[in-house]
């Protein structure tokens, strides 16, 4: 159904790239937050499973495993925002998705991923206020 009303164009050149940019920061916030909970948990439940495995009883109880399955699911939704805002490749994606299973990798992944999005943001307002 039509309200009669005109869509408006999509934004380009200069305010395509100040929109860009200024989503950046926030979804790398959000990013680096649960990349940081994504991997605390992870160690959380990897530290249980190996106190289970050498002691027998579990000291947390199944919980942790279950939030952190829900707590990656959040990290997913993250990536993939982070992911489409910066029109990273496929590889990138795999990277970033796997960071959040392999314990420690997320810690490293997030620190990697932060320097290199402050950098292209330095360069955008470098861009933007030298044009």
């Amino acid at each position: 159904m039509s309200t009669g009303r005109p869509t408006p164009p999509a934004p380009t050149g200069a305010r395509a790239r100040r929109l860009r940019e200024a989503s950046l920061g926030p979804a790398l916030t959000r990013y680096r937050v649960m990349a940081i909970v994504t991997g605390v948990f992870l160690l959380v439940v990897t530290v249980q499973l190996v106190v289970r495995e050498v002691f027998g009883p579990e000291i947390l109880g199944s919980w942790v495993a279950i939030a952190h399955g829900w707590i990656y699911i959040v990290y997913l939704v993250t990536v993939v925002d982070m992911w489409s805002r910066l029109r990273w490749g496929p590889a990138r994606l795999a990277g970033l998705v796997l960071a959040g299973v392999v314990p420690f990798v997320s810690f490293v992944v997030e620190h990697r991923v932060t320097q290199e999005v402050r950098a292209l943001l330095r360069q955008l307002a470098q861009q933007r206020d030298g044009a």
